[in-house]
């Protein structure tokens, strides 16, 4: 089968760029392996619509990005399947987000989306051209990181840690990955 992690963020919106900053954290700090499986690491930024293609490509996804949620604060974590989104999820933190679960509802009305799951966190911070990420945020980031790594070995992968590359400095300098 092929997997897709797929980072979900505007990158100069501070916490907003979780997504993408935690998928080429993961990417680089980690080795994936698997004899039935591949896996691959996709910085899709703000493209919603635009990844439909990519995303049909899969056989399983996981979207990692901000969301919102009722009575939730800043730096909880969410993971659940696509299929059975809790009801306090509101995806409205941002317009990308909107356009992410359109798109994810677009491929699955043409039969094309994967069996995808959502790791999500919210956000605290989401300011114009800022790369800082908040402390709640990069905290957030270590429970994605473990949760993300433990769905991947249930599914098949062994994940070998290689390199220990820090949240924030890649935020930092997110336009030199």
């Amino acid at each position: 089968m092929k997997f897709l992690v797929l980072g979900i963020g505007n990158v100069v919106f501070a916490d907003e760029g979780l997504g993408v900053h935690l998928c080429k954290q993961i990417e680089k700090n980690y080795e994936f392996k698997s004899e039935k499986h591949s896996i691959d690491f996709i910085d899709g930024g703000t493209l919603a619509m635009q990844l439909s293609y990519i995303i049909a490509a899969y056989d399983k996804m996981i979207l990692i990005d901000c969301i919102d949620a009722d009575e939730a604060k800043a730096g909880d974590v969410f993971f659940f399947p696509y299929e059975a989104m809790p009801s306090k999820i509101s995806w409205s933190g941002s317009a990308h987000e909107v356009e992410m679960l359109q798109t994810l509802q677009y491929i699955e009305l043409l039969g094309d989306l994967p069996q995808t799951h959502i790791l999500g966190c919210v956000p605290k911070r989401i300011e114009q051209m800022s790369l800082e990420l908040s402390k709640e945020l990069i905290n957030a980031a270590k429970i994605m990181e473990d949760t993300l790594i433990k769905h991947l070995q249930k599914e098949g992968f062994s994940c070998k840690k290689v390199a220990n590359h820090c949240l924030q400095d890649l935020a930092r300098s997110f336009y030199k990955n």
